[in-house]
């Protein structure tokens, strides 16, 4: 730790774990709603295949993925050891510490398996895609919490050695398998953004914004308000068969403990597939409120948490069916003539 020495940094609270049958689907997404924390399920993917294999060994759980391979190359990313394997931005914030190639995936492979000599890391690689069938056989009951109306749930496989994702956040509710090896995650929630010192819009490491707080050396005198974020942290380490699962917007650093080491996740939002993404109307907000003068700016605050905040029954029930509009129940027809009128006031 440097800088700052009148601060300490408090450990993080454990992750509440339950070692209770997960719940699926619906009631999965319900159990998010209703505990709005992160929560490990000890041993709930514990008899799925592709833990299975991995028990065995990394050889074993490098056919189970073979198995499967579409023959697709894999996007593969590298960063020297005096990194510490945390893939984040140069010190000088003028690009990337690691590199990224495509890659056949058997060499990968092999490649993990004799241990290689850089940090190796294979992110957010489409199940689907890449690996078409093994979601099914391996999901520890994700499928179908989404609901009727929700877009499609996203599954994912991330691999490599020790590596370290930067503390992030996801849009969507997010249900994570740990196949092979161990990770520790460590999870903030949302309220702590500004403890967490986000770092650029864009570029960013791996398409979501990065804190800028290196967790195991951080500059207190640059981050002073972090030892606040960790007093609200909760942290915990998945070993195989281990599932995690926590709700949208909370902030996650993840860190791979182990020379081989494979996670499925699931993402998904229980909204319909129209409504639109925020981050959208976050740069939206940066273009059209940020230069405004203060005493405005709180006043479109006001007006935001009416409209868009508050229950909205709070901003509608007062007005006829037939004059709401926007403020009506929203459906796909609704998105659409809204999406259309935003589009054509950004045409100017």
């Amino acid at each position: 730790m440097t800088g700052a020495a009148t601060l300490e940094l408090s450990d993080p609270r454990p992750i509440r774990e339950l070692h209770d049958a997960m719940p699926r689907g619906s009631e999965l997404n319900a159990f998010v709603e209703a505990s709005l924390e992160p929560v490990i399920f000890r041993g709930a993917g514990k008899d799925l295949p592709i833990v299975q294999a991995a028990r065995k060994s990394a050889s074993a759980a490098s056919q189970l993925l073979l198995s499967f391979h579409s023959g697709r190359p894999v996007t593969v990313y590298r960063a020297d050891r005096e990194t510490r394997g945390r893939f984040h931005y140069t010190p000088a914030l003028d690009g990337f510490n690691f590199s990224g190639s495509r890659e056949d995936l058997p060499a990968v492979l092999d490649e993990l398996q004799r241990g290689a000599q850089r940090a190796v890391y294979v992110g957010s690689t489409d199940l689907d895609l890449f690996f078409p069938g093994i979601r099914e056989e391996n999901d520890p009951g994700v499928a179908g919490a989404e609901g009727a109306e929700g877009g499609p749930v996203v599954a994912s496989l991330w691999m490599g050695n020790r590596t370290i994702t930067a503390a992030h956040y996801d849009h969507s509710n997010n249900c994570a398998l740990c196949a092979a090896g161990r990770r520790r995650f460590t999870l903030f929630p949302p309220d702590q953004i500004a403890n967490l010192y986000p770092g650029p819009l864009e570029p960013t490491p791996g398409g979501q914004v990065v804190t800028m707080v290196d967790f195991a050396a951080p500059d207190l005198d640059r981050f002073p308000g972090f030892p606040d974020a960790m007093k609200a942290a909760v942290t915990g380490v998945l070993e195989p068969g281990d599932v995690i699962v926590y709700p949208a917007m909370w902030w996650h650093q993840v860190e791979a403990l182990d020379d081989f080491n494979i996670l499925l996740n699931w993402w998904w939002n229980a909204v319909p597939d129209y409504v639109d993404t925020p981050q959208t109307t976050l740069l939206h907000a940066l273009l059209s409120l940020r230069q405004r003068p203060a005493h405005e700016r709180k006043a479109w605050a006001a007006i935001f948490d009416y409209y868009a905040f508050a229950d909205p029954a709070e901003a509608r029930d007062h007005l006829p069916d037939h004059v709401r509009g926007p403020l009506g129940d929203m459906d796909a027809a609704l998105a659409r003539r809204l999406r259309a009128q935003v589009t054509r006031k950004l045409q100017r």
